[in-house]
């Protein structure tokens, strides 16, 4: 299983002196990314097929405070996939130093071509290591329709009306 291990520092904590939301988000986004640039999808590779990953949502669920001193865990499974690699499901959960279950997010998202601003597939040997990443138990081959599954749209607002 693809890991990371963290140090919480001082400025991960907030008021509440725990660990703060933006710390989560950026210990799980530095894993995923880690991932990928381990993997031949670092900023070179993607600059060289001008393409960037697009976070669709993030959606965290907290178990556990975390405080400083001790390290923290965070796991990487792939959830859902599309044959093409066009679309991806991950799920991370977070560890506390003895091991206990303290937060999880599940993120979906896509790729961009930088160039025409359209979503895209990837090439066959960044799908590989997606490929071979350990699947959640609830793993399944995604569509487009999977990514509109909380059916929001949106809701442009007239400013000149208010």
């Amino acid at each position: 299983m693809y890991f990371k291990e963290f140090e919480i520092r001082w400025s991960d904590i907030d008021a509440n002196r725990h660990l703060a939301n933006t710390a989560y988000v950026n210990f799980m986004s530095h894993t995923r990314m880690s991932f990928l640039t381990e993997n031949g999808m670092g900023q070179r590779e993607l600059i060289n097929h001008n393409l960037g990953p697009v976070v669709f949502y993030e959606h965290f669920y907290y178990f556990k405070e975390v405080f400083a001193g001790k390290p923290v865990k965070v796991t990487l499974e792939v959830k859902g996939l599309s044959e093409d690699g066009m679309f991806f499901e991950f799920v991370h959960n977070m560890y506390n130093h003895k091991g206990q279950h303290v937060a999880q997010c599940e993120m979906m998202g896509s790729w961009i071509d930088l160039r025409t601003r359209k979503l895209t597939s990837v090439p066959a040997h960044f799908l590989k290591p997606l490929e071979q990443l350990q699947r959640t138990d609830d793993f399944k081959v995604l569509s487009k329709e999977d990514t509109r599954k909380f059916g929001r749209k949106p809701k442009d607002l007239d400013f000149g009306t208010l």
